[in-house]
């Protein structure tokens, strides 16, 4: 983990000023040295836990972050509260198949879904894939559950193109006047994991559930072999109204230029059916651990850097839309925006979110950590993590690019625990 940490910080302070390479090795000598990143990670992931908004976990690890970010020797450290529109947390969701035999279903629902009452003996239809042409080939849906099958997971753009065929799945089910929809899990091994297919924080408009892969395997060969497949199902999740979440931000003040900034960000949120230790605890020790090393080793910079952990990311990026909302006058004198948001692999380089008219400059920035690794530079326009809103305002963004490592498996899953890391 000290590598890529040893990236991070190098980037972040090639961003804040032109450094000497004395300088340099002096930021390396630090964070290779002993340090509390790791009880920082074990803390925030075995005590605290699985962090979503609204709950008292993601209030310890907020109340966490500032006490740690002073302890690190911050210059100051607040918090800045944003509303997400809709609490959520789940029930106990249940479904069993009970004709033509009786079969437990292991199910979970989808994050920010609504809440269902018990239904008995519902038809389930096979709608493949989802696409317009399977559902024109299941005829009439209305009052069914929807089970909607998948392609094992394997790959980045396949945990991509799983996120973007569920818009017009919802679309349809909904115009079809469905009463659920069930999503095959991409992982096996009965591998269950938290998604959220409503990006504003927002209830979504049908009750949807995610079943183990091995369970919806078993009811599609069913239904493929004549069977007209019932199930009961429960889904009492707990909706309310708005809430409070908050980013924590520590400061570094710059010598030179103190109201010019440089942003280092990682999301402290997570899901709770693991403790979020890839995703993305790991990188929110790395935020805090980039000022410790700052701070010890005595280093200053021209411009002002600024330490976020943004909450509310794995609903849909909004602390960090809050952010930007909020210092909207300051992002002229933003720049540059580092994120880290891949677990714990190796950084292999930076995106530099579309811009191709930085990356002469973006070059020299990342140029020392080619000898870490890390010597590619794309412009690529990527989204799904906090850059992305300063990315829409043209502030120059650096999101890392890491190995896979063992993330993709564990990625919002019950084993996204610390000894992942």
């Amino acid at each position: 983990m000290k590598k890529q940490a040893l990236n991070g910080f190098v980037c972040i302070f090639l961003l804040s000023t032109a450094l000497a390479q004395n300088t340099t090795d002096q930021l390396i000598t630090e964070a290779l040295k002993p340090s509390s990143l790791e009880a920082n990670l074990e803390h925030l992931t075995d005590q605290i836990g699985g962090r979503v908004p609204g709950t008292p976990a993601i209030e310890k690890a907020v109340q966490w972050g500032v006490e740690v970010f002073k302890a690190a020797g911050a210059d100051s450290v607040h918090t800045e509260n944003f509303t997400i529109p809709a609490s959520w947390a789940e029930g106990a969701t249940q479904m069993t198949v009970v004709a033509p035999e009786q079969f437990s279903v292991r199910a979970i629902s989808l994050a920010w879904a609504p809440a269902l009452a018990p239904q008995h003996k519902v038809p389930v239809i096979d709608v493949g894939s989802g696409n317009a042409d399977d559902f024109a080939k299941a005829g009439d849906v209305s009052g069914a559950i929807l089970l909607v099958r998948s392609e094992e997971m394997k790959t980045w753009d396949d945990l991509f193109a799983d996120y973007l065929r569920a818009p017009g799945i919802i679309n349809r089910a909904v115009q079809a006047k469905a009463l659920a929809i069930a999503f095959q899990s991409t992982r096996p091994h009965d591998l269950l994991y938290r998604h959220t297919n409503s990006l504003a924080g927002d209830i979504d408009r049908i009750p949807m559930v995610l079943l183990a892969r091995e369970d919806a395997g078993r009811m599609a060969r069913l239904i493929a072999s004549g069977q007209k497949l019932h199930a009961d199902l429960s889904i009492p999740n707990h909706v309310g109204g708005p809430i409070q979440s908050a980013n924590v931000i520590a400061e570094l003040r710059g010598s030179e230029k103190p109201d010019e900034f440089v942003v280092l960000g990682a999301h402290l949120d997570s899901w709770e059916l693991g403790t979020g230790a890839l995703d993305n605890g790991c990188n929110a020790a790395l935020v805090i651990d980039a000022l410790r090393a700052m701070k010890a080793a005595g280093l200053r910079t021209r411009r002002s850097i600024r330490f976020i952990l943004f909450s509310g990311e794995e609903e849909g990026l909004l602390g960090s839309h809050a952010y930007v909302l909020a210092h909207r006058n300051e992002l002229d004198k933003t720049a540059g925006v580092v994120v880290f948001d891949s677990g714990s692999g190796k950084v292999t380089g930076f995106s530099v979110g579309g811009r191709k008219d930085i990356m002469p400059a973006a070059a020299k920035v990342v140029d020392p950590l080619k000898q870490f690794g890390a010597d590619s530079l794309t412009p690529d326009m990527q989204w799904g993590t906090d850059h992305f809103d300063f990315m829409l305002e043209g502030v120059p963004t650096f999101t890392a690019n890491q190995q896979e490592a063992n993330y993709l498996i564990n990625y919002h899953s019950s084993s996204d625990t610390f000894d992942k890391v």
